[in-house]
């Protein structure tokens, strides 16, 4: 039995994916910066459909996210399973309190996760766990070499899971499969056919992103450099193939003995911009003379790939969000803390209550911002909003955001007459520029916002006067091609107010699905 997967498995902003399987079960760990809860976790039965089963990080105190860029925060993890539990190492990076690298463990994926054990012995980013077939267990990462502009070694030592203590001696496995190869990282080591084998991503996350790969019959090495490197890259079709920055791949093999490469890489659409991120792609691996080969007479990614499972689907996600939970969904994320303090879901129930913090999104802070991943190039999102501006200055509605640089927001506010407007803002290269104004009366109204492409169309509607489209904003600045950063586009309710008010603004529901 065989069941077709769709790339991207995971769409939307699911980069650095890695993969372990416990039984039947397949589970998959990805970057997530500054967004809390950090570090999503998924499960699969078929390697196909994923369902989202919580985060490693997602409880305060755990980790201090707080005032990191946009683009830092918590990088690469690597998931492992052995004797019976899980464990995660990953590098916060840019933290104002602890950062560096750390470990995580947890008897389920789904329950509670450790408080971090950090490692402050391990230098560099991109940790990775391996447990040998003797019981021993090892700890790799990658290092930057001084003044090389990002040419970097991979390292690796002993590692004691009970302490999280390095043993043994420091050794360099590798620096890069490529003649002044730059940003050798996210190493990953298995044992095949009497060959351990080190996978990495080489040539930066971008368009020159590749998966390369080493081998040695003894774990310290030597390795030697795979003659066929790189083993999947995209970087040679050109600019204009629309899926692009390949690489960060984690490998897993199925009971039949089947073995499949979870990886990242971005559709580009309208030009070279890629506004839904770094997304989670699979690939089929068939062993060759000892060497792994990713899609076999394809050699580069495809739209579909044949997993030799029984398919197992789960129940599609509602969407809408009526927000009568507890708590928030596993789709929705804060950026850089729990934030407690800006959001209610029990002060009025069926509503997210979004408190008028005086921070906004262009600002490295913990705001009144609940967002989720654009996970589809053509999309609409609406959301019922209850909020009457009772000051200047106070706002609420919709936000779009790529990072505090560029994103867009759709607020009811207070105009220049005392009225009020609901009012679209663009904010490229950190520069605010209005685009429409609507004038709105006190009340209840929805917002709403469609893509095509990369056309963001904003609406409100409210009763009597019925809908009205505010504006087209063409949304290539979204991209991190055009912002810079990591991340994709999230969106989602968001408010603001002036310091010393004690305003909020209610949303009844929230829905958001494909248009196409």
């Amino acid at each position: 039995m065989t069941v077709t997967a769709n790339n991207p498995v995971l769409p939307g902003c699911f980069p650095d994916p890695s993969v372990c399987r416990v039984g039947q079960d397949y589970f998959l760990a990805s970057s997530s910066f500054a967004y809390f809860p950090g570090i999503p976790l998924h499960h699969s039965r078929d390697l196909a459909h994923w369902r989202p089963i919580g985060h490693a990080v997602d409880r305060a105190g755990q980790l201090d996210l707080g005032g990191v860029r946009a683009d830092g925060g918590l990088y690469a993890p690597t998931l492992r399973h052995t004797a019976g539990r899980f464990h995660l190492v990953c590098t916060l990076v840019d933290g104002l309190g602890t950062a560096g690298n750390f470990l995580l463990s947890a008897d389920d994926p789904a329950g509670d996760w450790s408080d971090p054990v950090w490692l402050p012995e391990a230098p560099g980013f991109d940790p990775s766990l391996f447990f040998d077939d003797d019981g021993s267990a090892y700890l790799l990462g990658a290092r930057e070499l001084p003044g090389t502009g990002g040419r970097t070694e991979i390292w690796m030592r002993g590692f004691d899971l009970a302490t999280g203590a390095l043993t043994g001696p420091d050794r360099v496995l590798f620096r890069g499969a490529l003649l002044d190869a730059r940003w050798a990282e996210g190493p990953h080591l298995y044992r095949h056919d009497g060959w351990y084998v080190l996978l990495l991503a080489e040539g930066g996350t971008e368009h020159g992103h590749a998966v390369t790969v080493a081998r040695s019959r003894q774990v310290t090495g030597p390795y030697e450099n795979h003659p066929g490197n790189p083993v999947l890259t995209h970087r040679h079709l050109g600019l204009g193939h629309p899926v692009s920055g390949v690489g960060h791949a984690d490998l897993v093999e199925t009971p039949g003995g089947d073995w499949y490469a979870l990886l990242l890489a971005s559709r580009m659409y309208g030009g070279r911009h890629a506004n839904l991120g770094r997304e989670t792609h699979l690939a089929r691996v068939e062993w060759e003379q000892g060497w792994p080969v990713l899609n076999p007479g394809e050699g580069r990614l495809t739209a579909h790939t044949q997993v030799a499972l029984p398919a197992h689907p789960w129940p599609a996600a509602d969407p809408v969000d009526h927000f009568d939970a507890t708590e928030l969904g596993a789709g929705w994320n804060l950026l850089r803390g729990p934030a407690t303090e800006a959001y209610s879901l029990s002060e009025r129930p069926g509503h997210l209550r979004l408190r008028l913090l005086p921070r906004t999104l262009s600002e490295q802070s913990t705001q009144a911002f609940v967002g989720r991943r654009q996970q589809h190039i053509d999309f609409a999102a609406e959301t019922a909003l209850d909020f009457t501006p009772g000051a200047p200055g106070e706002a609420a509605g919709l936000a779009v955001l790529q990072s505090p640089g560029a994103h867009i927001t759709l607020l009811v506010t207070t105009a220049e007459d005392g009225g009020t407007v609901a009012r679209l803002t663009a904010r490229d290269a950190c520069a605010d520029t209005v685009r429409a104004e609507l004038p709105v009366q006190p009340g209840p109204l929805r917002l709403g916002v469609r893509a095509t492409g990369q056309d963001y169309t904003f609406s409100c509607s409210q009763s009597p006067a019925g809908s009205r489209d505010l504006g087209t904003v063409d949304g290539r600045f979204l991209s991190s091609q055009v912002a810079g950063g990591f991340t994709g586009v999230y969106l989602g309710p968001y408010a603001t107010g002036p310091a010393g008010g004690s305003g909020h603004a209610d949303y009844d529901w929230f829905r958001y699905g494909p248009t196409s």
